[in-house]
Parts: structure tokens; sequence; C-alpha cells
């Protein structure tokens, strides 16, 4: 009986760690979904941050608007 006994108990805690990886699984599911929501939402107010940025870049006088960054130093100009 001390066989049946051993398995018995071996497929309890089988059943309990099968139980308790579910809840696991479940909890990990719910914060990709939250994670997920925040991801989107930031992606969101990126978008919509550089839309305002360029709006604001555009209603810029011509002599105003940003130049394109030169090399601090002569080696590292590029020879036309």
């Amino acid at each position: 009986m001390s066989r049946l006994d051993d398995l018995a108990e071996r497929i309890e805690r089988l059943v309990l760690r099968h139980e308790e990886l579910k809840r696991t699984n479940t909890l990990l599911e719910q914060q990709l979904g939250s994670v997920s929501s925040e991801r989107d939402s930031l992606k969101s107010r990126l978008a919509a941050a550089r839309a305002r940025i360029d709006a604001l870049l555009d209603r810029l006088p011509a002599d105003l608007a940003p130049k394109p960054a030169e090399p601090a130093n002569a080696a590292d100009r590029k020879i036309a």
C-alpha cells in the first residue's frame, strides 16, 4: 500500500501545484493587460505631444527655425 499512498500524495501535490500555477497565470494575464493598456495610453500621449511640437515648429518664422547641427570640429565634417 505504501506505493499507492506515495502515488496519491504525489498526485495531490501535482494538483495543488497546478492550481497554484493557474492562479499565477491569471495574475500575470491581468498584469499584462494593465501594462499593455498603459503602453497604448503612453503611445497615444506621445503621438499627441509630437503633433503639438510639430505644429509649434511649423508656426516658427523661417529665420528662427532650427538649423541642422554642425560637427564640433573639422575632423568630423564630411568633405564634399
